[in-house]
């Protein structure tokens, strides 16, 4: 696949953190304009050419459009539907995938491709569920995922993430126009993986958080990634994942970034509860989404639907949601009978 020459067309719908710094990026080489759904954040935005509440810091290129009209952010596409690739980009939280794509119903729209990580809250349906769903299955899609921390990416630090699609056409589009410079676009036909490691890794990063802030150690903290890895892949082998996918950019790599990096909003909420903070106060706190809360109960619900032995994150929603104290959660893991360890 070689990279694309001819500059595409492609909306962000999206203007936080990630939304923003993937339109940076991709503004160096195409056509790109950023939507947010408030008017004044936008206005704001524009003004300063820097997205001051999501991602400070990081001067937006001068071609680079800003609008809070969603209309002309799809007309910015919808134009271009004759052109080899234009883009409709999702940048929205899981919670909000479903009502964006209800704004997209019943339009002829371009290839879709999310940039959202987790199960949707109610019905633990993965993006690409949600998109079929609304959408339905004519539209063809595509999931961008991957260790990718929004700051480094905005500042054209080298990084490298897969798009998943069952499209052969669409992945080649997507690795086209995303693939050059400092920006690395793997590709593979396994969304159920991508999604489900995507998405767990957040859990994950809660409780690798939490045992850091414990002081439990680095030999803890290897342990908690290794296992966390083996949760992941056995919920996403019987969702009908490839168990390789796991140890891709989309699984291990994620899950070793999000764990382990300070720029992690999930790791984060794990330090706080080691400290002793209340759930809402943390996530006020934060200020951003950190997916691994609303994750972590609809993988539990998941797993014991479907009979899925995953003990980390069993422990990690009791401390979010049932009261159970973050020392005795790592102790309870730690308590756990032996077994093969490739079980």
């Amino acid at each position: 696949m070689q990279q694309q020459k001819k500059p595409s067309k492609i909306t962000v719908l999206g203007a936080g953190a990630w939304g923003t710094a993937v339109a940076i990026s991709l503004a160096s080489r195409h056509d790109v304009l950023l939507w947010g759904r408030n008017p004044a954040q936008m206005a704001e935005t524009e003004g300063a050419r820097e997205n001051l509440h999501y991602l400070p810091g990081h001067p937006l290129p001068a071609s680079l459009k800003v609008s809070a009209d969603f209309e002309a952010a799809l007309g910015h596409v919808m134009d271009a539907l004759d052109d080899e690739a234009p883009l409709l980009i999702l940048a929205c939280p899981v919670a909000g995938l479903r009502p964006l794509l209800g704004q997209l119903q019943g339009r002829k729209i371009p290839n879709v491709v999310w940039l959202c990580k987790g199960f949707e809250a109610g019905t633990g349906l993965l993006p690409h569920q949600v998109v079929a769903e609304v959408l339905g299955n004519e539209v063809a899609g595509a999931a961008l995922s991957g260790p990718s921390f929004a700051q480094e990416v905005a500042r054209a630090l080298p990084c490298a993430l897969t798009v998943a699609s069952t499209s052969g056409a669409l992945r080649e589009r997507v690795v086209a126009a995303a693939h050059g410079n400092n920006l690395r676009v793997y590709a593979c036909d396994d969304m159920v993986g991508v999604e489900v490691g995507g998405a767990v890794k957040n859990v994950m990063a809660i409780a690798t958080g939490t045992a850091d802030g414990l002081g439990l150690g680095l030999n803890a903290r290897a342990a908690l990634i290794t296992r966390g890895l083996a949760e992941i892949t056995r919920l996403g082998v019987t969702l009908g994942a490839q168990p390789g996918t796991f140890m891709g950019l989309a699984g291990m790599g994620d899950l070793i970034l999000t764990c382990t990096g300070d720029l992690s909003r999930n790791r984060r909420v794990g330090l706080a509860l080691a400290q002793g903070k209340q759930l809402d106060a943390i996530v006020a706190e934060l200020g951003h989404v950190a997916e691994g809360v609303p994750c972590a109960k609809s993988v539990r619900a998941l797993a014991r639907r479907l009979g899925v032995d995953m003990p980390i994150t069993e422990a990690v929603a009791a401390v979010l949601f049932d009261g159970v104290d973050a020392t005795e959660m790592a102790q309870q893991l730690l308590a756990r009978d032996p077994r093969d360890e490739l079980a």
